[in-house]
This record gives structure tokens, C-alpha cells and sequence, in this order.
């Protein structure tokens, strides 16, 4: 049994699709990230970076004590590990599946995150900062772009790195990104939302549909954190 806690962010979509994807058994437990759970002593216990989502194994390979894991692509990586799938064995392979996983740890997500806040979240919209990461989304967006030429799945078969970028990428009009611009990205991008595992995985987000996912007094706890209140 996996528990996952979880928000329907882009990074906890990505654990949600692996778990439908491999058919593990799991329970979500939510972590209301508006009112501050992420800071609840009990969290910071397996996510020490108050951030989700984080897991538990119940289960592991070694048969011992369970094990937590925090930080989305770690967790793709040992989820990949305990069942064997979506991350070849093949030094090569394995290679550039982990090349494209960090590239979206390290690149993608962050400056479309910063995107995102820039252009809907920040108090004072700053136009320089807008521009700045626009500009950069769509140049990682070119990136990718390139990578899928020629290929279904980013590293040749379908496998984590994929369920890492589809859910950041999949807010391409939130992040002021003209999807026709990247015909490699969009092929990609609609051959993934028609997985049913994908399909799966975004209905679990429904539960929490209809509810604001930042308030002005979210807004508080999410941007506000400093060494000392986090």
C-alpha cells in the first residue's frame, strides 16, 4: 500500500499517473496547501521541505520498515524502482529518461512556476518579471519540442520523464504558450491525456473541483515562508 499525500498540483499529478499507470494499490490523504497543512508536524516528518506530495511505502522492496519519500521526482524514481516499470534498466536508456526527469526538476517546472506566479499570483504585476518567464517556458517548450521529433514518448518509450513534464505542460494556455506553435509537444501532449490511466489519475483532482485553490489568505501562507514561519 502506498499513501500518498497529495493536492491536485502538477507535481502530485505526476505521482497520481504513476500509480494508476503501474496499478499500485494507494489511498490519497490530502494536504490542503491553501490553509497551511504542508506545515503540520506530522507532514514535516516525511516532507521536511513542507511541500508535496510525499509518500509512504508501506510495503517496500526490502520488507522492512516503511519508507517515506518526498520530492516529486525522487518519487517517481523509486516508484520506478520498486515495480520495475517506466524506467528501462538499460544503461543508456536509463540515462536519458533521467537526463529529461531532472531537466523538468530543474527547468521546466520551476520557471513555469514562476510563470504561473508572476502572471497570476504576485500582488504587483511586474512586467519584466511576466516577460522574463514566458520567454523562458517557451524556450524550454522548444526544447521538448526538438526532443519529441521523430519519437512517441520523450526518451523513446513511454516512462517517468514523460509523467513529469504532461502535467506542467498540460497549462500551456496558463502559462501564455501557443500549443501550435510546438507540433512535436501538442501530439505528445494529446496522446497522454488519452491514456486512461491519465484519465484516472485527473479524477481523483475532481473531489477538490469547485473549491479556490488561492485565496488572498493563501496567498499568505504560500508566498509568505520564510526560515522562521515555515
Amino acid at each position: 500500500m502506498i499513501e500518498l499525500y497529495y493536492w491536485p498540483t502538477p507535481n502530485g499529478h505526476k505521482i497520481s499517473i504513476f500509480l494508476e499507470e503501474a496499478e499500485l494499490e494507494y489511498q490519497i490523504y490530502p494536504i490542503d496547501i491553501r490553509v497551511g497543512a504542508q506545515f503540520e508536524p506530522d507532514f514535516l516528518k516525511i516532507a521536511p521541505n513542507n511541500r508535496m506530495p510525499a509518500i509512504i511505502d508501506r510495503a517496500p522492496l526490502d520488507a522492512g520498515q516503511p519508507i517515506s519519500v518526498f520530492e516529486s521526482g525522487a518519487i517517481l524514481q523509486y516508484l520506478a524502482e520498486k515495480t520495475g516499470k517506466f524506467l528501462s534498466t538499460n544503461l543508456r536508456d536509463r540515462t536519458v529518461v533521467m537526463e529529461w526527469l531532472f531537466w523538468q526538476m530543474g527547468g521546466l517546472g520551476p520557471m513555469a512556476g514562476q510563470n504561473h506566479h508572476f502572471a497570476q499570483y504576485a500582488p504587483e504585476k511586474i512586467p519584466y518579471a511576466i516577460d522574463r518567464y514566458v520567454k523562458e517556458t517557451n524556450r524550454l517548450y522548444g526544447v521538448l519540442n526538438r526532443q519529441l521529433e521523430g519519437k512517441e514518448y520523450i526518451a523513446g518509450d513511454y516512462s517517468i520523464a514523460d509523467m513529469a513534464c504532461y502535467p506542467w505542460v498540460l497549462l500551456y494556455e496558463r502559462q501564455q504558450q501557443n500549443i501550435e506553435e510546438f507540433p512535436n509537444l501538442k501530439v505528445w501532449l494529446d496522446k497522454i491525456r488519452d491514456r486512461p490511466a491519465v484519465i484516472r489519475a485527473y479524477q481523483q483532482a475532481e473531489a477538490f473541483a469547485g473549491q479556490p485553490t488561492i485565496t488572498e489568505e493563501s496567498k499568505k501562507i504560500l508566498f509568505g515562508q520564510t526560515a522562521k514561519n515555515s
